[in-house]
């Protein structure tokens, strides 16, 4: 007796669970909480099995009679239908396991202990926004260098090359470590060399003029917007850091009483600490900043949080509302500003780079000269202070005897 549609639907539950028969082997399991599910029973090597064939509704009666042909067709040809589907089943999950976006996913859990925050949340946006979507589930031993190379394409294609070239190299990292745990054979990113457009080397938009840097500084000075963001913008040329490590600083990393902000290795590019001495002027600032901030974690915190930094782009927004253009500063360019004045006026250049805690070959060395050249440094950091407030004001800076020269006669007798 074969089942009807309406029999089924009509089924009610009783107190323990029952089956519904249709035929060759297909039944319903129907169970005291009302569920129904279709069964398969069959016979392979001479012993009962059952085959699930999904629930009711979601898998019709007809449906149900489909599946069960095919697996009666597979007892026939000698093979296990429910073997089949396990197997089934473990190919998917290790295909998903296998897969480019879990391995990204390892990897960057893996490797990103020895990454800044900033970095590391730069990479996986990069993940998501630009690879994940277009071979993230693909398992990684089947990506082809043609099919990577039109995922790095469609970014070449909205102008961002040099994203690109950094996607191709990220992406080889993940194919490299997926070949040394055994789950590629080869890195498919290394066939694309050459073809993607070269990168035009670019630099950070930055102002040098000291006339210039004066107007940025009194431009600053004047600005409208969130207090916090104006103290922001004040201490940048101040501190030259980086955008990351100047909007993350925490106030327990300030001591006032031995002048320095010390920032963490975890926060640094190279992993190693920084010490920033810190000017009167600096100091100023901060302590005029801590009256508003100083109960919370942050010294830049956000305009709608306070428990969480400033955006990357505030600074950034900041200056463009000041009507300065991406090609005239940025929030990096501060650093090429202190770089390039600090070394017009002969100031030790070991102890500049130092300061702006450039890259050294040996990272084990450079995370214990930290403190290096730090009394040379005291000077310059106070120094350099000395310098803008003088450019702020209109003074007349002289660059080899490091000292501010006065502007007039009125003022020298002052």
């Amino acid at each position: 007796m074969t089942l009807k549609d309406l029999t089924i639907r009509t089924a009610k539950p009783r107190e323990k669970a029952y089956k519904l028969s249709d035929e060759k082997g297909l039944f319903l399991h129907v169970f005291p909480n009302g569920s129904k599910y279709w069964r398969f029973k069959y016979y392979f090597a001479d012993k009962p099995r059952v085959l699930a064939l999904g629930v009711y509704p979601d898998v019709t009666l007809l449906e149900a009679r489909e599946k069960r042909d095919i697996a009666r067709k597979q007892v026939a040809d000698g093979r296990d239908p429910g073997m089949l589907k396990k197997l089934n089943k473990r190919s998917i999950k290790t295909a998903a396991e296998n897969s480019f976006h879990a391995i990204a996913i390892e990897w960057c859990t893996k490797f990103s202990v020895k990454w800044t925050e900033d970095h590391r949340d730069r990479i996986l946006r990069r993940f998501e926004k630009d690879i994940f979507p277009w071979i993230g589930n693909c398992p990684i031993s089947e990506i082809t260098a043609p099919e990577l190379l039109l995922v790095l394409r469609r970014i070449e294609g909205r102008g961002a090359v040099e994203t690109a070239h950094r996607a191709q190299q990220i992406c080889g990292q993940v194919f490299r470590y997926a070949i040394a745990t055994g789950r590629a054979e080869r890195d498919p990113s290394g066939d694309l060399r050459g073809a993607l457009a070269p990168v035009r080397k670019r630099h950070h938009a930055s102002i040098t003029d000291p006339k210039k840097v004066g107007e940025l500084l009194r431009a600053i000075n004047s600005y409208e917007g969130f207090f916090v963001t104006k103290c922001a913008l004040r201490l940048a040329p101040l501190f030259f850091v980086r955008p990351g490590e100047l909007r993350k600083a925490e106030w327990n990393e300030f001591n006032f009483e031995i002048a320095e902000w010390r920032i963490p290795a975890n926060k640094m590019k190279m992993r190693a600490i920084h010490i920033i001495p810190l000017s009167t002027q600096a100091i100023s600032i901060l302590k005029e900043l801590h009256a508003l901030t100083g109960e919370g974690k942050y010294v830049f915190p956000g305009v709608r949080s306070f428990k969480r930094p400033m955006s990357e782009n505030t600074v950034l927004g900041a200056l463009r509302r000041l009507g300065y253009t991406t090609d005239e500063m940025t929030g990096h360019g501060f650093r090429s500003l202190a770089s390039t004045l600090l070394n017009e006026q002969g100031w030790n250049r070991d102890a500049i780079e130092r300061q702006l805690a450039h890259s050294e070959r040996d990272n084990v060395r450079a995370a214990y000269n930290y403190a290096e050249y730090l009394p040379e440094r005291r000077k310059m950091m106070q120094h350099w202070a000395d310098y803008l407030e003088a450019l702020a004001n209109r003074n007349v800076i002289s660059f080899h005897t490091n000292r501010i020269e006065p502007t007039s006669k009125e003022h020298a007798d002052g």
